[in-house]
């Protein structure tokens, strides 16, 4: 199985932004985390992060027929790009939606997500372990 996980804006900052909001690991050993807990299981994953709206749905409409399923946690993206959620739908492969920080119980604004209405499920607000979830999730582990 390959399992594409996509990062939206500004979570190529972890660490460093709003730390109380998101904790305090970095970007790099959040990817070495996800890739570690991969290959225990037997899953190839691919990490990509942009802070490029075009960019992401050029990512997803790449991962047609060369991925089973896509992680993605759009950031800022979520609430208000369509055209992430298009390119969702377009390519039809299983999605789960992640998000380290319960975005419920943040700003109204956040309580709306596109990229999610393409999404089969939903890990929201289990910190970075959601990530895990997601792929164990998509690979069918502990279900």
């Amino acid at each position: 199985m390959k399992i594409l996980v996509i990062n939206g804006p500004n979570l190529n900052m972890l660490g460093i932004r709003e730390p109380d909001i998101y904790g305090r690991e970095t970007y790099a050993s959040v990817c070495d985390k996800i890739k570690s807990y991969a290959a225990q299981i037997g899953v190839d994953v691919e990490i990509y992060q942009s802070n490029h709206e075009g960019d992401i749905v050029d990512k997803i409409q790449s991962a047609y027929g060369n991925f089973d399923g896509i992680v993605i946690n759009p950031a800022a993206y979520t609430h208000t790009s369509v055209a992430i959620l298009d390119a969702l739908k377009s390519v039809s492969i299983r999605a789960v939606e992640v998000h380290i920080s319960d975005v419920n119980e943040r700003e109204q604004f956040r309580h709306i997500s596109y990229a999610g209405m393409a999404c089969e499920h939903h890990i929201i607000g289990h910190g970075t372990d959601g990530y895990l979830e997601a792929v164990a999730y998509l690979a069918g582990v502990g279900e």
